[in-house]
Formats: C-alpha cells, sequence, structure tokens
C-alpha cells in the first residue's frame, strides 16, 4: 500500500492543476486508506483549501504554526508535527495558484506502521470550507460527500410535536435533524372558551408543520440539486403525516414532486424510525445499496443455517469460490485490507460485490464472526 501511495503522491504533486485532481474512485480508495492512520498525539495534519483562498497565505499560516510548535514541549511530538508542517509547506510552496476546485493536504506518521504520508490534491468538488488541525486522525469529513452515490433517500418522520429527518445513503441511515415543539393539551372546559383554545393549538401545530417543511427543505433540497435526492419517504403515526403533506404549503414543490408512494406508519422517532421506515418500505428500496446489503446478509445467514453450501467463508474459501467463478454475491466490509483486489477478482468473474457498512447493525457480527468477507455462492461449493 505504500508503494501504492507514492505512485500517487509523484503523480499529484505536479504544478499543473490537471494533474492535482483525483476522480471519485480514487478518493474513495484515498479516504479508505487516510482513515487507517492513527496517531497518539495530535500530530496527523488536515488541511482545506477552498478554491480562491490564495495559497500564499495559508503557507504565512503554516510557518506560522511552524514557529508555535516550538513550544510543544515533548520531543517525539514536536518533531511528528514540525515534520508533517514542513511537508506540506514544502509540496504547497510548488503551486502556484488555487485550483479550480481547492486543495486537500494532508501529512504525518502512522505511528502502529511508521509510515509517513503527504498529500496534496484537489477534489472532484469545490473543497467547501478552510479547515486546519492537527489532531490524532486524520479529517476526512468534508471529502466523504463527496463519494457518496446518488442513492439517496430522504425520511420524515412526522407527528403533532415531534419530527425526526433523516436519509438513507449507501452507507447507512443517517439522522439529520430531531425537532420537538410544545402544544398543548386538550382544553376541557367546553363552550366558546373550548373552541378558541381548540383553534390556538390547531394554529400551533400548523406552525410546526411549517417549521419541519423550512428543515426540511434546507436539508433536501442541496441534495436534490446535486442530483443525489432520488426520493423522499413520509412516514409517522396516524393522521399527522397527512396533516403534514396538506396544510405545510413552504414544503418545496420540487420535494414534493419526489415523495414516493403513500405515507408509511411507524411507531418511533428517532434513528429506530428511520430504520423502521427503511424496513416497511424494503421492497420498494430493493436496489438501493444499504437494503441490498441488508437482504445479501440475511440470505448469507439463510444458507448459513440450512448448511447447503452456499454460504462460503474463511479468507482462502472465499478467494479459491471466486477464481473459480462460483461466487453469485461477494459481502465485503468496506475497510478490509485487499478490498480492491477482491473487488477486482468479483468483476472479473461477474461477480456482485456487497458492501457491508459500519452503520449497519450486523456489521459487528460480521467483522467478528467472518472477519469482514464471505460469499454466497451460484452453486452448492464443498471444501
Amino acid at each position: 500500500m505504500l508503494s501504492h501511495r507514492r505512485g500517487i503522491e509523484g503523480c499529484l504533486f505536479s504544478e499543473l492543476h490537471e494533474k492535482l485532481k483525483v476522480d471519485r474512485r480514487t478518493l474513495k480508495a484515498l479516504i479508505r486508506e487516510l482513515k487507517k492512520w492513527k496517531a497518539h498525539a495530535t500530530t496527523l495534519l488536515s488541511l482545506y483549501i477552498p478554491p480562491g483562498r490564495p495559497i500564499s497565505d495559508v503557507v504565512n499560516l503554516l510557518r506560522q504554526e511552524l514557529a508555535i510548535t516550538e513550544n510543544i514541549k515533548l520531543k517525539r511530538t514536536r518533531e511528528a508535527v514540525q515534520t508533517a508542517l514542513s511537508a506540506a509547506i514544502d509540496r504547497l510552496v510548488r503551486i502556484r495558484e488555487t485550483p479550480p476546485n481547492g486543495l486537500v493536504v494532508f501529512a504525518g506518521k502512522n505511528e502502529e506502521t511508521g509510515d509517513f504520508i503527504a498529500l496534496v490534491f484537489s477534489p472532484p468538488d469545490p473543497v467547501p470550507v478552510f479547515f486546519y488541525r492537527t489532531d490524532k486522525e486524520f479529517h476526512t469529513e468534508f471529502l466523504e460527500p463527496m463519494i457518496e452515490e446518488g442513492d439517496v433517500y430522504g425520511i420524515v418522520i412526522i407527528e403533532r410535536d415531534e419530527a425526526t429527518i433523516g436519509i438513507l445513503k449507501p452507507s447507512g441511515i443517517q439522522v439529520l435533524e430531531e425537532i420537538e415543539w410544545y402544544v398543548p393539551g386538550k382544553h376541557h372546559k367546553g363552550g366558546q372558551s373550548q373552541r378558541r383554545f381548540d383553534r390556538i393549538i390547531e394554529q400551533i401545530v400548523m406552525e410546526f408543520y411549517k417549521h419541519v417543511a423550512e428543515k426540511v427543505n434546507k436539508h433536501f433540497l442541496p441534495l436534490l440539486e446535486q442530483g443525489k435526492l432520488k426520493g423522499v419517504i413520509v412516514a409517522g403515526p396516524g393522521y399527522a403525516k397527512y396533516d403534514f403533506l396538506k396544510e405545510a404549503e413552504n414544503l418545496d414543490y420540487r420535494i414534493r414532486k419526489i415523495i414516493v408512494g403513500e405515507p408509511v406508519d411507524v411507531a418511533y422517532q428517532g434513528y429506530a424510525g428511520l430504520r423502521e421506515v427503511v424496513m416497511k418500505t424494503r421492497d420498494f428500496l430493493s436496489k438501493q445499496k444499504f437494503v441490498e446489503a441488508m437482504k445479501a446478509l440475511e440470505e448469507f445467514k439463510y444458507h448459513l443455517a440450512k448448511d447447503d453450501g452456499y454460504a462460503i467463508y474463511g479468507h482462502n474459501e472465499v478467494l479459491e469460490a471466486l477464481k473459480q467463478g462460483a461466487v453469485d454475491k461477494l459481502l465485503i466490509c468496506e475497510e478490509y485490507p485487499e478490498f480492491e483486489r477482491y473487488e477486482k477478482l468479483a468483476e472479473d468473474s461477474g461477480s456482485k460485490v456487497v458492501t457491508i457498512y459500519s452503520d449497519m447493525d450486523e456489521y459487528e457480527w460480521f467483522k467478528n464472526a467472518f472477519s469482514c468477507i464471505a460469499a454466497i455462492a451460484r452453486y452448492p461449493v464443498q471444501y
């Protein structure tokens, strides 16, 4: 892997903007690699330079930071930070201006392996923010949205006084925002006073629906404009989900156009509620990658329980089955050390690659029991 990184490095460190660019596939591999790097102190440097930010200003900032490092008392930490900063400065001074999509810099030493890395590249999408930090790990969170595939569904779970806004992406379920609203209880005095109080309560509920709609627009419209949002699912207990769609007139028409199916009945809010929505709409979402992975794991468990020869596990056994063309589906964790090798073998033999993501409930079971790799065979296989 180190020789592979050095090859990438040599390509990336050109002054030409075209040479600095990385595509999404390369970026995905880089993020997977960078997540493995750890340090016992805050010595790993992450730097994001947005478009239009002068490189000379950033270099001056890093030089100031380098001078300040003399105050770090622990020699080992001081030298590690200084090496990372010096490497970043050395590479940035070779670049005359910031590319159209900005620049990203990672530099530091992996204390577990002793390897040193210094990468400078321009990502496939514009860098969204200026960010500089030395930490115990590299900060890749600003890059990760760039490798998400256009396979995202928005989910809104709505009650009269509570809502959850979330998304289902290829890598899992994510809560974007949870909202609570104070709605008074029923009034029991009767007469005009009760009717007036009921109208006030309904007004408060309508304001809540409008507030939720604003939040939905805020979270989902950027995804829609990026071409990533495929649809929106509305859910909740009782009639609130229907009232929300009727009364929230400020819900953007573009979002309304991609609401899929009828609202879904669910009992919970938060992550549990989002997962319940996914489970209840899984037939509709069958080609969405996260749902596809859940189904593949269930199929694997079924064959494992039957012991019918269709469930393959063990590094050598899976490798041999791939070489023989016996694999229908390859189940593999996204951080598996030889992910690219097995992905290539699967593609060459016409096998489907199913990525098992860390957000899945079954992830720890799959990782601990099968070391992150298994397969479902095309026909019974005996070893």
